[in-house]
């Protein structure tokens, strides 16, 4: 079951909620909250998967009450509100969703929809994250777990390092390019670099790493940096500061 959590500061509002949510057998609404203050006791107390959320709200709005979480203590958010304006705002914010009120009822069925794949991927990834975690913790095991968690459409699944052919930084993401597919994830590089085998795979740029048995090789330009081939044919640019790492490739 879905744990829901209705916040809004008007009780007819979240009576709304809670009649739209009747359909929905796999979803139960374990609270109520009627402000920001309220709802982040609440998110605390309950530990919910999903939160309506009423953008207005006075004292703290829906934005404000977000700012207050962990990153990692975030539940799904799908934002209630009743001007199409706060829907660059909602998605700015992370939120999966938002619902303009009045509540219209198929647009709230699409929002479940969405709601219902989200849910599963993040139980799917959890549990490879777990496993992952128990392989590691394995004595002799620590090569054995060169894979990385990523998301392929509705499905998550795990990219084995050696399909990885480069790298790149994507503001707080980084983009796996694997052949003709590519997979984007929430990471830095620096920690990328960390948890990769550096015989394997070599950082070329602040914002480029590549798997060493892809390149083909490298020419020098007026710059001082160097263009980096590889064998399907990509240009990439290493920068000075780590060109000095492919004379040992």
């Amino acid at each position: 079951m879905i744990k829901v959590l209705v916040v809004d500061d008007e009780p007819l509002a979240r009576r709304g909620v809670r009649v739209c949510l009747r359909a929905a057998k796999d979803m139960t609404v374990v609270g109520e909250a009627c402000s920001g203050p309220d709802a982040l006791e609440k998110i605390a107390a309950l530990s919910p998967d999903l939160v309506f959320l009423d953008v207005q709200m006075p004292g703290m709005d829906g934005f404000d009450m977000l700012a207050q979480l962990r990153p990692a203590a975030t539940p799904l958010i799908v934002f209630l509100t009743a001007h199409d304006d706060y829907a660059l705002q909602a998605f700015a914010a992370h939120a999966l969703d938002y619902v303009m009120k009045p509540i219209d009822d198929a647009r709230f069925a699409a929002a479940l929809d969405n709601v219902r794949r989200r849910w599963h991927d993040r139980q799917a990834g959890e549990q490879m994250a777990h496993i992952r975690h128990l392989l590691a913790d394995r004595p002799g095991t620590e090569q054995a777990v060169g894979h990385v968690v990523v998301r392929s459409g509705h499905r998550t699944r795990l990219l084995d390092h050696a399909e990885i052919d480069w790298i790149e930084a994507a503001g707080d993401y980084a983009t796996l390019h694997a052949g003709k597919r590519s997979f984007m994830i929430r990471t830095t590089m620096d920690a990328l670099e960390q948890r990769l085998d550096p015989s394997a795979f070599v950082r070329i740029h602040r914002s480029t790493i590549v798997a060493v048995d892809r390149l083909s090789g490298f020419s020098l330009l007026p710059s001082r940096d160097a263009l980096v081939q590889l064998k399907d044919g990509t240009e990439l640019r290493a920068s000075r500061r780590y060109r000095h790492r492919l004379a040992f490739r």
